[in-house]
């Protein structure tokens, strides 16, 4: 039996408002807090970072800047300071702060053995030093240092909601969880969850305006026409989920609610929800439930396989946009099981090589096959135990998928980062 409370406190902490993409923005937080605990001008950094975290921030724009990388990142929340803004700390950059960063020595390591999300910044002023290191969650202080004395990170706290990766809690939750939990919610919940559906649609129709990033949504979006049917209701979803990534991936400063520490998935999870709630002519309260229903099937498959890895994001967000599809269809436990199986059957294995333009791209493909997956299993199709990592239920299939990336995916995430950086080299 799952704690209500503690599933609250879970969304509470895990869907909130980022600035740009979240890695960038983890990388500025951290600056932040470094110079924040300095309190003088900072000259020069040491920045240690995983292999997930340099990868994510590589080839993705950051918001009030010109630049990209986790250098830029850490120098522009150095030149800043303000870690209580959390991933909005980049929300206002002035003219002189640009300049000042650019002036800050940043000397980058990469630490193999360091978490999946990991990033520490050791920064030196005149005539003091301080040190701030985040890892596991993307606003999450788990060490803080000022001039060699090491400091209580509890008292550094920014959200003080129960902690996002509790994995026991998530890990134990069953589809009828989910569904009992949706079916019930408290007032906070539905107006966070209100609130994460009206600000991801803000920045969707933003990305229609002009030509952001690659343009997958604007592009598609026309294509759809008059929705007349529900494939028509979710290739429109697919459009504006796109064009809100689009304008993301971009360095748009408009704001996003995330889910899973990923701005991306955050869309993932709520705009084609709300879409397809529309055109099914469903109630505000229906609508809330089934994004509930997405948000948290996206965080049960987040706590198996880490927040950062080989695997792509929009792929399991959009696992959980499938399910919440055939919730708002009149599926349950037996549909929603085979719509699990159906999306692990087909897309397993697509890869993250970082964030960048081309996360639009993949979650249009990943929410086509999404719509795939729905209309399978309403009409009671289902990918089999015979078929590869396919188990005899969701919960097996999770487990297996769960296992391809701790165990199979790791030197598949090396090779990303390395040929990456090839290029990066080159350039």
């Amino acid at each position: 039996m799952f704690d209500r409370t503690v599933i609250d406190n879970i969304l509470k902490s895990e869907i909130a408002t980022a600035l740009g993409c979240t890695e960038p923005a983890c990388a500025a937080l951290c600056g932040a807090k470094a110079r924040d605990l300095l309190e003088q001008r900072p000259l020069r950094a040491d920045v240690y970072v995983s292999r997930d975290m340099m990868k994510n921030a590589m080839g993705v724009s950051i918001p009030n800047s010109d630049k990209k990388g986790i250098s830029a990142a850490v120098a522009l929340g150095l030149a800043t300071g303000g870690a209580s803004r959390s991933l909005d700390v980049l929300s206002s950059v002035s003219e002189e702060e640009r300049a000042t960063s650019s002036e800050i020595e940043i000397s980058l390591h990469l630490d193999e053995t360091a978490p999946s999300l990991y990033i520490s910044v050791k920064a030196y002023g005149e005539n003091s030093s301080s040190v701030c290191t985040i890892e596991n969650e993307h606003d999450r202080f788990s060490y803080l240092e000022k001039d060699g004395i090491k400091l209580d990170v509890s008292g550094h706290i920014i959200n003080d909601c129960a902690s996002g990766s509790s994995s026991a809690e998530l890990d134990a939750l069953t589809v009828s969880d989910i569904l009992d939990y949706a079916s019930s919610l408290s007032p906070q919940i539905k107006e966070l969850l209100r609130s994460a559906v009206s600000t991801n649609l803000d920045i969707a129709y933003a990305g229609l305006e002009k030509e952001w990033g690659l343009s997958v949504g604007r592009t598609m979006f026309p294509l759809v026409g008059k929705v007349q049917s529900m494939d028509d209701a979710m290739r429109k979803a697919a459009s504006l989920a796109s064009s809100a990534s689009d304008a993301r991936m971009a360095g748009s400063c408009r704001p996003v609610m995330i889910n899973s520490g990923s701005g991306n998935q955050g869309i993932t999870v709520t705009v084609p929800v709300k879409v397809v709630a529309d055109y099914l002519k469903k109630s505000e309260e229906e609508m809330l439930s089934a994004v509930a229903v997405s948000e948290l099937t996206a965080l049960v498959l987040t706590s198996r396989k880490a927040r950062l890895s080989a695997l792509c994001g929009a792929f399991t967000a959009s696992i959980g946009t499938a399910v919440a599809w055939t919730y708002l269809s009149g599926g349950r436990e037996k549909e929603i099981d085979m719509t699990v199986n159906n999306m692990i059957g087909n897309l397993s294995g697509i890869i993250c090589d970082g964030a960048k333009r081309t996360c639009a791209l993949k979650i249009y493909t990943c929410l086509i096959a999404a719509s795939i997956s729905v209309h399978l299993a309403l009409n009671g199709v289902c990918a089999s135990v015979e078929s590869g990592i396919v188990g005899k239920d969701s919960l097996e299939s999770i487990s297996y998928l769960s296992k391809l990336s701790h165990e199979g995916m790791e030197e598949t995430d090396r090779t990303i980062l390395k040929i990456m950086l090839e290029k990066e080299n080159r350039n």
